[in-house]
């Protein structure tokens, strides 16, 4: 074994990704990875329905670092060492290519997130990883010139310099180990969710879905994207944004609160009342449920019809003044209340972690305690749906492998 030990506590995406740079990056070390669960690399199997998303094709920083709730302005100094294309090149000259969809997002050609699983495993294999599973942290000591861990149920391990990758968690106590070391945790709260609306006769048309709405709750937190009606209540990258922009508040209103949905935002309330009133004048015999002048799904269109207190068999000619007013306002002012969350899918996202004031980000070190660093979601950074959580996992662990015993970039 090399005089040199480094540990990595957590076997995810940034555990895995900061274990392996660090073996390979530093030849002489010996690297260990330790992982709480007897499962590896669990939220890489899940994403994307299991596809994995990789990342997203933002290969400007700039622009990139807005897809962060948390974090923005920090991950623009990591996003400069190792961006999305270093990403890319990556997982490609360990011959696992990227394919880029329609809305950004990237996935393995294969359409498998074992793709991804596997080259992980493998490329930990080769570079002598250590892993050991079902080692549960209870503390760590710090001691002049080396770290102490100590794990439930006896045992422990000694190493030199230190990687916590151990990802987010939505119970505050899960972070007490590291309070211990002297780390300020903000409240960790979820973030990535969607909006449950019980009892609302909207959620019998799930399974449709707009291309472009916007979602507002309050003045401030308006978002934009396609969005999912679903048996529960709303999702889709619209809502799931809005999630995340407003993890807090939402938190703080113990997710009780009132969603107003534009289902055209490409349109003017003056618009909208120019095409009503062509309709009227160009099919005056026909019914109102059945011609759609606009580009909505059907069933969303006579949903909003009924709600507007239009019934089904009116026609275009004898609308009146007052229901073309409720058919406009619950076009592009439509409200729901929204009483609980849901979490998207098996992609547990939390907002809070260790504060990034105490991190030095050009190197992913604590300022607190020398030696010690961080990857990925244990921090307070998260990102929107989209493979940005997982660029931040990539990013902020390359830095880290980088910089353990102090080699430059």
């Amino acid at each position: 074994m090399n005089s040199k030990h480094v540990i990595v506590i957590g076997g995810g995406a940034a555990g895995f990704f900061a274990a392996i740079n660090a073996a390979q990056l530093h030849t002489d070390i010996q690297v260990t990875l330790l992982e709480k669960t007897n499962k590896l690399l669990t939220k890489v199997s899940v994403s994307g329905g299991g596809r994995c998303n990789v990342t997203h094709a933002c290969f400007d920083n700039g622009l990139l670092v807005k897809h962060y709730p948390r974090g923005e302005k920090e991950l623009r100094n990591v996003f400069s060492r190792f961006s999305t294309n270093d990403t890319i090149n990556w997982f490609e000259q360990r011959g696992v290519k990227l394919k880029m969809e329609a809305d950004g997002r990237m996935f393995p050609t294969t359409d498998k997130s074992e793709t991804i699983v596997n080259c992980l495993l493998s490329e930990a294999e080769k570079s002598n990883v250590v892993i050991k599973q079902g080692v549960d942290v209870e503390e760590i000591i710090q001691a002049e010139n080396t770290f102490k861990i100590n794990v439930k149920g006896g045992g422990s391990f000694t190493c030199d310099q230190l990687i916590i990758a151990t990802g987010g968690n939505s119970k505050e106590e899960a972070y007490n180990w590291l309070r211990k070391l002297g780390h300020t945790i903000v409240k960790p709260v979820p973030s990535l969710f969607t909006f449950n609306i019980p009892d609302n006769s909207i959620t019998q048309l799930m399974g449709v879905s707009v291309p472009l709405a916007k979602v507002k709750v309050g003045t401030k937190l308006i978002t934009e994207g396609p969005l999912l009606i679903t048996h529960w209540g709303l999702s889709g990258p619209a809502v799931l944004k809005a999630s995340a922009w407003g993890a807090r508040i939402l938190s703080e209103a113990n997710y009780n609160f009132t969603a107003s949905i534009n289902w055209l935002p490409k349109h003017t309330e003056e618009k909208l009342r120019i095409e009503i009133n062509n309709q009227r004048e160009e099919l005056p015999a026909k019914t109102i449920s059945a011609n759609c002048p606009l580009e909505l799904p059907k069933r969303l269109w006579e949903f909003l019809i009924v709600k507007s207190n239009i019934a089904a068999d009116v026609r275009w000619a004898d609308i009146s003044k007052k229901n073309i007013n409720q058919l406009v306002n619950n076009l592009i002012s439509d409200e729901y209340h929204v009483k609980g969350k849901t979490t998207f899918k098996e992609e547990f996202v939390t907002c809070g972690g260790v504060s990034l004031k105490e991190i030095d980000l050009g190197k992913m070190e604590s300022k607190i305690v020398p030696r010690l660093f961080f990857a990925g979601e244990v921090m307070d950074v998260d990102g929107i749906t989209g493979g940005f959580n997982f660029q931040n996992a990539w990013s902020t662990a390359w830095v880290a492998a980088n910089n353990v015993f102090h080699k430059k970039i």
